[in-house]
């Protein structure tokens, strides 16, 4: 049995909603880098007879649950972003269980850096667990147009969705490294393209 050679460095992957990271974290992974997704974890945690789950029928009821006993994440969405506090609540309850899951998984990977794509890498403070931020960046009205053409969702709530995350310049300055996304997907994939290859350069995600 031969254990593994290299200790992999993480890459922190995030921008506001409608930036586009969900195309820029396939294209890593096309690339045949390990990655993981906080959305991904934020679902596992609150599997039905995860403890978590129960947390949040306890505190908003169970019309937060569908017919099957999955969570209804539209309707707790709807419930969060009307209220500061009970997002608030639901952020410290969850944060911590996600960021074990997704360090447990990261640890595993088999490339030579992973990434953790995240909307709140830095909200969360989990920025500072990675050793290298890349912010995918695009103008609010990009964001806007993107978002309601993607979702089933109201201006209103787009709107809410942008003021729950950081400002667009207060992102850039924990960046690293900024891919800017306001052209087509070719080009997203050109500069993620020359990314992965400085990234395989890096040990540690410095030079």
């Amino acid at each position: 049995m031969t254990s593994k050679a290299f200790t992999p460095w993480i890459l922190g992957l995030t921008g506001g909603i409608g930036s586009g990271k969900s195309a820029a974290a396939e294209r890593f992974v096309e690339l045949g880098v390990h990655l993981v997704d906080a959305d991904q974890a934020a679902r596992w945690v609150v599997e039905p007879g995860r403890p978590a789950l129960a947390s949040i029928v306890e505190r908003f009821g169970p019309g937060v649950l569908q017919g099957d006993g999955q969570l209804d994440r539209a309707a707790l969405r709807q419930l969060i972003f009307a209220d500061p506090a009970q997002r608030k609540w639901l952020e410290q309850l969850l944060h911590p269980l996600i960021g074990q899951e997704i360090f447990s998984y990261l640890a595993k990977a088999q490339s030579p850096y992973a990434v953790y794509v995240s909307p709140l890498l830095i909200e969360s403070g989990q920025h500072q667990k990675v050793q290298r931020v890349l912010v995918i960046d695009v103008p609010q009205e990009i964001q806007v147009a993107r978002t309601l053409a993607r979702d089933n969702t109201s201006p209103e709530q787009v709107q809410a969705i942008l003021k729950a995350q950081l400002a667009r310049e207060e992102r850039l300055a924990h960046a690293d490294d900024v891919v800017n996304n306001n052209a087509d997907l070719a080009a997203l994939y050109t500069q993620i393209d020359r990314l992965h290859h400085f990234y395989l350069t890096l040990r540690g995600g410095q030079p």
